[in-house]
């Protein structure tokens, strides 16, 4: 019988280790649309968005992406769940503000792509960026927007 449970356990257990490691802090910078900073226990704290890539400064809709993101989440506090750190040290996570989840809202309205290398396996980025191009929203509006 506990044998047969063994996996509801080790379930349940990864999924509160999971939750304990998400995080709240003010947004006090946006540098592009996927990457911000966030004050953590007094220090600042740069986090780029998993699981996406806005355009680049100079790139077609580099400043609505920006914009966007300092609409959803500038003065605010934002909840952050990491996933990695990469190679330049950044906490790379999902991002939520006001129950908004915002590495799926850019690429739900077009200004961010679904960034494969990092999140090969995400079905939900791969709908939004389907749906994205099918409604020609934000950069799909060109036929090779470039990453």
């Amino acid at each position: 019988m506990i044998i047969r449970k063994a996996p509801l356990i080790v379930l349940i257990l990864t999924l509160i280790c999971g939750m304990s490691w998400a995080w709240e802090g003010k947004c006090i910078v946006v540098i592009d649309g996927d990457t911000i900073k966030v004050m953590n226990n007094g220090e600042s704290e740069h986090i780029r968005l998993y699981g996406i890539d806005c355009p680049d400064y100079g790139q077609a809709y580099w400043k609505e992406a920006k914009q966007f993101t300092y609409n959803m989440v500038f003065g605010k506090y934002v909840k952050i769940l990491p996933v990695d750190t990469d190679k330049y040290g950044r906490t790379v996570a999902w991002v939520h503000a006001g129950g908004r989840n915002l590495n799926y809202d850019l690429v739900a309205v077009g200004l961010a792509w679904h960034y494969i290398l990092t999140a090969p396996d995400n079905p939900e980025l791969e709908k939004l960026q389907t749906e994205a191009q099918q409604g020609t929203r934000g950069l799909w509006q060109h036929p090779r927007p470039t990453a």
